[in-house]
């Protein structure tokens, strides 16, 4: 049994180099288990294996390129229907991952697909800047025990009545209390379609075929966790600027809570950064502009759509950065030793003239020791630094700080 974890935490608004870093400890960690901790198909991890194979993960744990298996806990949000899309892409890529999920996982249903995206489109030029993937609205309807829908409800026998009835009541119920009183056409539609249930109880079907139920609490039998959080700390329902947050807890809460009930004792926790800022979707970006002089952003995954738009850009500001980092080692440790350091990531995008800033003054560094430089200004040791997308790119130093620390 294993009584120690590393975890992966995004230290803004999401896309700073989670999975490249979770690819990385993976592939350092044999036998490794992937554990997604928050947040669901809405995520966006991207991954460069050395062959060239390329994937964005979303359901399935980033490390799954270096043979990770993956979990999903209790505070992960399935969504059946775009799980076996991804299945099928990474089978064309000779990946065919191992998962599991504790009971308790909520699961997406089409029908809190559709009032996402209802109540985003209703909003207009004041979105919110949601992925229209349903995953908030799965929250929502899970905390009313008779619309709930669980991963171990999938086996339950009158699952198709539990669907009839969020599609009857639960979704007019839920229109009205958001004011929303007619759907766009193409919606409308999909709600009407008897085979909108159809469809979905084979997506369920084929989702049990590839999921194996396994609780939270035996995870330290299995293998070395690396817990992969989605999003950034930026984006907090907690903490992040309502209503521009996801409805999730992105940061160290949701990992230390699997980890006190798995009987894990520490937690190396990797903040991940890249040297500059970026957010895709609506809310506040300071220092927002429209290009980065010193840095040739190069960024294939997050492409303009028609729920986020184009992604956003700053020069990355150290105050909120430390500030969000601090905050969340905050978190209740349920008497877990946490140990912290930073990641820095896409170095390589650096040019002559890079430049970050922290409380209001603009300070130019030397890409070659800009990593470090962050670091300390942030108050944690420099664990990992990326110099490309893939994970012989990746320079780990955390072992050497642990040994470091082991010494004094």
């Amino acid at each position: 049994m294993s009584s120690q974890a590393q975890a992966v935490i995004g230290a803004l608004y999401g896309d700073e180099g989670k999975g490249l870093m979770v690819d990385r400890l993976a592939a350092a960690t044999p036998g490794a288990v992937v554990v997604r901790s928050n947040g669901g198909a809405q995520a966006g991890h991207t991954v460069l294996g050395d062959a060239g194979a390329r994937h964005v993960f979303h359901h399935v744990g980033a490390g799954s390129f270096a043979g990770a298996v993956t979990h999903f806990s209790r505070f992960f949000v399935a969504h059946p229907m775009l799980l076996l899309d991804e299945l099928a892409a990474l089978g064309q890529l000779g990946v065919k991952p191992e998962i599991s999920s504790d009971p308790r996982a909520p699961v997406t249903t089409p029908f809190d697909v559709i009032i996402n995206q209802a109540l985003e489109l209703a909003r207009g030029a004041a979105r919110h800047g949601s992925c229209g993937l349903g995953f908030g609205e799965t929250i929502e309807r899970n905390l009313h025990p008779e619309f709930a829908l669980s991963t171990k409800n999938l086996f339950r026998p009158d699952l198709h009545a539990r669907l009839v009835s969020i599609r009857d009541a639960w979704v007019p119920l839920r229109l009205a209390a958001l004011g929303i009183t007619a759907l766009p056409a193409e919606l409308a539609t999909a709600l009407a379609d008897d085979t909108t249930i159809a469809r979905f109880e084979a997506d369920c079907a084929a989702y049990l075929d590839r999921v194996t139920l396994w609780p939270d609490r035996r995870l330290c039998e299995r293998r070395s966790v690396i817990f992969e959080a989605a999003q950034g700390l930026g984006l907090d329902q907690d903490s992040g600027v309502f209503p521009h947050v996801t409805r999730s807890k992105t940061g160290l809460a949701n990992m230390l809570a699997v980890a006190a009930e798995a009987g894990i004792t520490e937690l190396d926790a990797t903040y991940a950064t890249r040297c500059y800022t970026t957010r895709h979707g609506a809310g506040p970006l300071k220092g927002e502009v429209a290009a980065l002089p010193g840095i040739n952003v190069v960024d294939p995954t997050n492409a303009p759509n028609e729920w986020q738009g184009c992604l956003r850009l700053a020069p990355l500001d150290l105050g909120p950065l430390r500030e969000a980092i601090t905050r969340d080692l905050t978190s209740d440790r349920n008497g877990i030793t946490v140990r912290a350091g930073l990641a820095v990531t896409c170095l390589d995008q650096t040019e002559d003239g890079f430049t970050v800033t922290d409380c209001g003054g603009v300070m130019p560094l030397d890409p070659a020791k800009a990593a470090a430089d962050i670091a300390e200004l942030v108050g944690l040791p420099l664990w990992a630094e990326s110099w490309g997308p893939r994970r012989g790119d990746v320079r780990l130093y955390m072992d050497a700080a642990a040994a470091e620390i082991a010494e004094q």
